[in-house]
């Protein structure tokens, strides 16, 4: 990444993850990989002090359009409500998200700065903050403000967003059968099997 983006790297606050594609990128494109990513969605209850992230939004606004009469109207906003999202868990009306990207891997780390390597460490429901730079961008008509994924801290584990219910939920305790019946393995394998 340019220097001049790093410049404009800021923190996040704690946030939870979702939607993490950090150690392989993907694509939205089914029929071609070459806008694969790195990405992930930061979840923050509406709660959180983003206003940091906000500052650093408008500075790359200024800086893409420092004139503000000739600033474009409508400018998309990284900020989005999870009421938008409520179907979606770990989403709803009382959280903001923000989806970030980068086309280089981001660095991750644990608690004690220590590189993560094992894919199922980083999770979607885990807690996290991460750094990341704002950049505005137009073109062919669509504009607003993004932000760059640059690196990104596991703070603790939460519980999965994945959707899928753990087995022992799905599942009544059931006695132990045995396939032998009273008589023990004694059956011939003509009265097992017919």
């Amino acid at each position: 990444m340019p220097r001049k983006q790093t410049e404009n790297k800021v923190m996040t606050p704690e946030f939870r993850l979702s939607f993490p594609a950090l150690f392989e990128p993907k694509s939205f494109d089914t029929e071609q990989n070459a806008n694969a990513k790195y990405s992930m969605v930061m979840v923050f209850p509406k709660s959180t002090d983003i206003s940091a992230l906000k500052e650093a939004a408008g500075a790359a606004i200024l800086a893409k359009w420092p004139d503000k009469a000739s600033r474009p109207k409508n400018l998309k906003s990284p900020f989005r409500d999870g009421g938008e999202k409520e179907d979606w868990d770990g989403f709803g009306p009382e959280t903001i998200f923000i989806t970030v990207s980068s086309k280089s891997p981001p660095g991750i780390v644990d608690q004690k700065r220590q590189p993560i390597i094992d894919s199922k460490e980083i999770y979607a429901g885990c807690y996290c903050r991460a750094t990341i730079v704002p950049w505005a961008y137009d073109k062919a008509g669509n504009r607003g403000i993004s932000f760059w994924l640059n690196n990104v801290q596991k703070l603790r584990d939460g519980e999965s967003l994945s959707g899928r219910v753990a087995a022992e939920n799905d599942f009544d305790a059931t006695e132990e059968v045995d396939p032998f019946g009273e008589e023990g393995p004694e059956k011939s394998e003509e009265d097992l099997f017919g």
